[in-house]
């Protein structure tokens, strides 16, 4: 049998970029154009202008000021201008000896000392011109330009772009009436007559097919994956009258809002059915998503199952364990039931203990970190799996959590809870799988939260404010932003700040809370918090969920610009969960020339207007696009590549009715659209 050929490094470049499959090629649009079609003149040119000429070398050099540099200067006969290439190889020298006529493209930059480009690209002058714009293609390194566009033409040319629309379709479509094929060869080819502001406007008819295409792919696959969860099976589990559920109801020291009743209820009639409920659960922060979810677990665990609950920081899930230890260990105990605590930092003894009451059965309700769905971790039967900040974990995690009931041929009912509201646009589209439950009201109680900005310079006030709070018996909040490039840098701000504040309240007791401690000095350090001895907490930004000091009634966000409106509105939460009147102070610093980028004062502006999460998470989605909200649920699935939530909504909505029709009357169809445009990647949209 002959050896398989090794791919040469572009192949695996290609490869590695996800470009595997002809209509892959065919989909990786340009980034840009680049007119190469005509030759100007040095003299007609303008400061800035990208500009292709035709020259001979009039000179070359290294020099080594400021450092090592190819200078070579080249005259197209009406002026000169001079290249510069701060890295080179010998051959690119050579190819730019003096005497030598070259077509040079770049952008000219223009002085006292004449025209220059630095790092043109160039080739012996000559040859004919292309007759089209030439499409820059995002790359990797070991792929060069021009292979990567010989591959794309080779993919456009190769792949079957035939329509997979149902009959009729495009008509009720106005701006779409442009076959696929039509729109690729447009934008991978344009003709030179084009203008660049047509290629790029993503209104024109070629890009609204692509957009059209993509939103459809999308909703095929989630309705899909509704359809094929609607199959699978789950344990029914109904409420039994006068069972845990009403016990834990009645034994609750406080009564539930109206939307967290409603949402029970909704909760309830998925366990109840035998098909695995797969909802979301989205509250503003300190809605009372929790205890919906022990009222959740109580019904699994009365119809003889377990629950578990996974949260993505120790802190976090340590928060949930403790309240719902006391809600629930009282009326566990006579049944002979455990709540469990399963976390990576768990010493080997206590977690054997651990594994051994899950795998029994006696833990009824499992709480912790990933640590939940490792392989070791073996359920006896796990009817009720709920995930806090569902956008923190990624798609395998959420697949490994279902799995673990496999063997019995069921899955456990899902519940995701989310305090960062999901946009309608973003419900309609990445979240279509979903049922969605909203708790829209707080808990009375809640006291609403003054959001100040200032400027960094005004630092020493805020020291002074927070010693009136401390003296008041309040307790602080002061967040630092983390780095995501350097941890060090994280540790040096947060610990500057944590001592410049001990100095500046003498006999207040000041912690500092960061990633890179120990989780046993963590818990020390929250511990002294949470008891009300520590007056202020220094954090980065672990504190961002889920921590419940009541007695704390400022906030300070120190560097609020680096910071997602998301994020920032999670921390504000942290305070207004007592009585005391409580602030959020957003603490600034303004860049080079003392000013705010647009998208910061865009963001700290809705902070300032609204506590709204609804509205926050609107004017997130607006500002940062889709990503940050999804997190790691799409990981392994493109976001939408062409489709914009925010100015594509009418042709989401007609691609959300087209699907279930498709399904129905087009089926095979709809699995050419969907494997065309999604390949083996649906799997993730599934999770």
């Amino acid at each position: 049998m002959p050896e398989a050929k090794a791919m040469s490094e572009p192949q695996k470049a290609l490869v590695k970029m996800g470009l595997a499959r002809d209509i892959d090629l065919a989909l990786h649009l340009p980034m840009r154009y680049e007119d190469e079609t005509s030759i100007v003149r040095l003299r007609d040119c303008r400061e800035g202008d990208t500009a292709q000429i035709e020259a001979t070398v009039t000179a070359s050099e290294i020099g080594y000021r400021p450092r090592r540099q190819l200078l070579v200067t080249v005259d197209d006969g009406s002026d000169t201008c001079m290249l510069r290439f701060f890295s080179f190889y010998p051959s690119q020298q050579k190819a730019l000896a003096v005497g030598t006529r070259v077509r040079v493209r770049g952008e000219l930059k223009g002085g006292f000392l004449g025209w220059q480009m630095v790092h043109p690209t160039f080739k012996p002058a000559g040859g004919e011109l292309p007759s089209a714009l030439t499409p820059v293609y995002s790359t990797v390194a070991g792929l060069p330009q021009a292979y990567l566009r010989k591959a794309v033409l080779g993919g456009l040319g190769r792949a079957d772009l035939s329509d997979t629309f149902p009959p009729g379709v495009t008509e009720t479509l106005r701006p779409v009436v442009w076959s696929l094929r039509e729109a690729l060869a447009f934008l991978h080819q344009p003709a030179p007559d084009v203008p660049l502001a047509t290629l790029e406007d993503r209104g024109h008819p070629a890009w609204q097919r692509l957009k059209a295409e993509e939103l459809l792919a999308q909703q095929l696959s989630q309705l899909q994956s509704m359809r094929e969860r609607e199959v699978l099976r789950s344990p029914a589990l109904a409420a039994k009258p006068g069972g845990l559920h009403e016990q834990l109801l009645a034994a609750l020291p406080f009564q539930l809002t109206a939307a967290q009743r409603r949402v029970g209820e909704e909760i309830a009639r998925d366990l109840g059915r035998g098909v695995p409920m797969h909802r979301l659960l989205q509250g503003d922060v300190g809605s009372g998503k929790t205890v919906v979810a022990a009222l959740a677990a109580a019904i699994a665990i009365d119809a003889g199952w377990q629950g578990a609950l996974m949260a993505p920081t120790e802190i976090l899930a340590e928060q949930h364990f403790r309240k719902l230890i006391g809600w629930l260990e009282p009326l566990f105990a006579p049944r002979g039931l455990r709540v469990a605590w399963l976390t990576g930092s768990q010493k080997k003894k206590e977690r054997a203990e651990m594994l051994a009451l899950v795998a029994s059965g006696e833990a009824a309700l499992v709480v912790g970190t990933h640590a939940v769905i490792q392989d070791q971790v073996q359920f006896r039967n796990l009817g009720l799996a709920i995930i806090d900040e569902q956008h923190r974990f990624g798609v395998a995690q959420r697949l490994a959590l279902r799995d673990k009931m496999k063997e019995t041929g069921q899955e456990p009912h899902l519940l995701m809870m989310s305090a960062t509201p999901i946009p309608r646009t973003l419900a309609m589209s990445y979240y279509a799988d979903l049922d969605v439950s909203t708790i829209d009201e707080l808990p009375p109680g809640r006291t609403p939260v003054v959001t100040k900005l200032i400027a960094d310079s005004r630092r020493d006030e805020v020291t002074e404010r927070i010693r009136s709070q401390v003296a008041q018996g309040r307790q602080v909040y002061w967040v630092c932003p983390l780095i995501e490039e350097s941890e060090a840098l994280d540790l040096t701000n947060a610990t500057a700040t944590h001592e410049a504040l001990s100095a500046a309240l003498p006999g207040v007791m000041v912690g500092l809370l960061h990633s890179r401690m120990p989780p046993a000095e963590k818990k020390a350090v929250m511990s002294l918090f949470t008891g009300g001895q520590m007056g202020v907490l220094v954090s980065t930004t672990v504190i961002e969920v889920g921590v419940d000091v009541p007695n704390a009634s400022l906030m300070v966000i120190e560097h609020a610009e680096r910071f997602g409106l998301s994020q920032l509105h999670q921390l504000r939460g942290r305070v207004g969960r007592g009585a005391a009147a409580s602030a959020c102070v957003l603490l600034y610093s303004a860049g080079e020339g003392g000013r705010l980028g647009e998208t910061a004062r865009a963001r700290l502006k809705a902070m300032v207007d609204t506590a709204d999460g609804f509205e926050i998470a609107r004017r997130d989605l607006e500002i940062r696009g889709p990503g940050e909200f999804l997190g790691a649920r799409q990981s392994g699935a493109p976001l939408l590549r062409f489709a914009d939530l925010a100015t594509d909504i009418q042709l989401l909505e007609w691609a959300r009715g087209l699907a279930p029709l498709m399904l129905d009357r087009h089926p095979e169809l709809a699995r050419k659209h969907t494997a065309r445009w999604l390949g083996g990647k649906s799997e993730y949209l599934k999770a």
